[in-house]
């Protein structure tokens, strides 16, 4: 017991870490840059920025770091990104603030749009906007989403989100629908009837004739998608 407890003396003994090593900060950076840029849209700059590691952090010598991404953690936005001593006397891991901030071109309003407004062509533009700025994803299609309802209002200049849009209702429950599963090679169409609403993207149960019940994703008008 008396040895377990030396590591931990030593590293209460040890100064308070002010800044990363400039070559701990270049590990987290490039790894950063690296995570984020695995999601990135076409045309998209990224810009990331480290911040600074707890003051109060008290981090014993190592011959050699390791940066990683904590387990569910998304590299858009504020975040975290992970720092360990991998050879050195004494094993250590700490996270470190980092956010990051991506910029494409995206659907934004030319005016400011209230909620229950139909978007029409003069209500939005193609312009550079920052798609980490929200959680919700910004819409960045090729095609306007013209005929869509916002569910909440929209600033002049602001992005037009995922989350601004009216949920769609394909059809509601008790309608027949049409069934269709694709594949490598091969596709299946069958007929059943919905067994509740089926929102845009959104699962639903569909009777078959024969009794069955299959879990499917509703795509379109009287259109359910069911999983390979």
């Amino acid at each position: 017991m008396k040895f377990a407890l030396l590591p931990l003396l030593w590293m209460l003994a040890l100064p308070a870490v002010a800044a990363l090593a400039p070559q701990w900060q270049q590990e987290l950076q490039q790894l950063t840059e690296q995570a984020a840029r695995a999601a990135l849209p076409p045309h998209a700059e990224l810009q990331v920025q480290l911040g600074a590691p707890d003051p109060r952090l008290r981090l014993a010598p190592c011959e050699q770091v390791q940066a990683f991404v904590p387990a569910g953690q998304s590299l858009w936005g504020r975040s975290r990104i992970g720092l360990r001593c991998v050879a050195g006397a004494v094993r250590w891991s700490i996270s470190v603030p980092v956010q990051v901030r991506v910029f494409a071109p995206a659907w934004a309003a030319t005016q400011a749009l209230t909620a229950g407004v139909t978007l029409e062509a003069t209500h939005l533009e193609r312009r550079r906007v920052e798609l980490s700025a929200e959680a919700s994803p910004a819409l960045a299609q090729a095609e306007a989403p013209l005929g869509r309802v916002l569910a909440r209002p929209l600033e002049a200049g602001e992005a037009l989100r995922q989350s601004h849009l009216r949920q769609r209702l394909w059809f509601a429950a008790g309608a027949p629908v049409q069934l269709r599963l694709a594949g490598s090679g091969f596709a299946v169409k069958a007929e059943g009837q919905a067994m509740a609403p089926g929102l845009d993207g959104q699962p639903v149960r569909v009777r078959l004739d024969n009794g069955r019940t299959v879990l499917g994703q509703a795509v379109g008008p009287n259109e359910v998608e069911l999983a390979w």
